[in-house]
């Protein structure tokens, strides 16, 4: 069995989860944010929504400048709508799980690089990345986003079993 082959059942699994979180994101509420230090409900949805897309950069290239020198820095887009929301999350997971499914050991065991201004912040193998910045990355921040959604009192999906919500 392949690496990627390996990982296609918990990529599908917890994006799949992240997806009902996603849906459930209230468009009325995007400033809101439970602390100042904080990021706004807006900014957290679209911090998700845009992470599935770090599996396509990861798999088709060698590494990714967030800030290339002479360049426009990445900023993670805005959402006029909960349906454009969730659109960008599976144009996104679709393009990973392509990418991931297509990718040979050779692929998966080599480095890449996340790089600010041209320099180094790490390198790591991809499978590693595939598996920390991209599905654990996305789960830290689908965790956050349930409290947020608890703390509106939006019913928080099941994930690895019932919520309070969910029997």
């Amino acid at each position: 069995m392949k690496i990627s082959e390996s990982l296609l059942p918990e990529f599908d699994y917890e994006m799949a989860n992240t997806r009902k979180a996603l849906e459930r994101v209230p468009f009325d509420k995007l400033d809101w944010k439970p602390h100042p230090k904080s990021m706004t409900f807006g900014a957290l949805a679209a911090h998700i929504a845009t992470m599935p897309e770090w599996g396509s950069l990861t798999l088709q290239g060698d590494s990714f400048d967030y800030a290339p020198p002479g360049g426009e820095p990445y900023k993670t887009p805005t959402f006029a709508s909960n349906k454009e929301l969730v659109a960008a999350f599976d144009k996104g997971v679709a393009e990973s799980r392509a990418a991931l499914a297509a990718a040979d050991d050779s692929k998966m065991l080599a480095p890449w690089s996340l790089l600010a201004g041209g320099k180094t912040i790490m390198t790591m193998p991809r499978v590693a990345v595939m598996r920390s910045f991209v599905v654990n990355h996305t789960i830290h921040h689908r965790a956050q986003l349930g409290v947020y959604l608890r703390l509106n009192d939006i019913a928080v999906p099941s994930a690895y079993g019932p919520t309070a919500d969910e029997q």
